[in-house]
């Protein structure tokens, strides 16, 4: 994570526990379409969070953004819910997963392998323990380029 999204993290967590939410992920990106930077701030809560919770952590947030200079130039502030196929980007995001259906792709092959679409068996120490097709990978957390959770719509 680079300093200034880090630097976001930071101020923005303690916001966000005071409103009974978490930060899932934040992303500032250069988008032609929306005119020029983008900082969205993803936010969760058991039920999901409501368009309210929403609103206000965006009006509070924006505030403190600004009062601390937090990103130089020009950006538009998101903030949103994950979805339903929700990011997982922690080991405490993980351990809430175990049981669950979730989508891995890694930086180097596991296994002979880089796409993981599998039941999380265990999260323990550096790494999670994917089951696949029978066969059971331990991915480390420095490996995971992108993870999320994989609602499972037949169940």
């Amino acid at each position: 994570m680079d300093a200034t999204l880090g630097r976001v993290w930071e101020l923005a967590a303690p916001l966000a526990e005071n409103e009974g939410m978490e930060i899932v992920d934040i992303e500032l990106r250069n988008e032609r379409s929306r005119g020029g930077r983008v900082l969205r701030v993803y936010l969760d809560k058991a039920g999901g969070p409501t368009v309210d919770d929403l609103s206000r952590v965006s009006r509070q947030l924006s505030e403190l953004l600004d009062g601390q200079d937090a990103v130089s130039g020009a950006y538009t502030l998101e903030v949103s819910s994950p979805g339903i196929n929700r990011p997982l980007k922690r080991p405490e995001h993980f351990a809430r997963y175990i049981g669950k259906r979730v989508r891995i792709r890694t930086r180097d092959l596991i296994g002979g392998r880089r796409s993981f679409l599998g039941i999380l068996q265990d999260v323990a120490g550096e790494s999670i323990t994917v089951a696949q097709e029978g066969t059971r990978y331990d991915i480390p957390f420095a490996a995971i380029e992108r993870s999320n959770y994989e609602h499972d719509w037949s169940a």
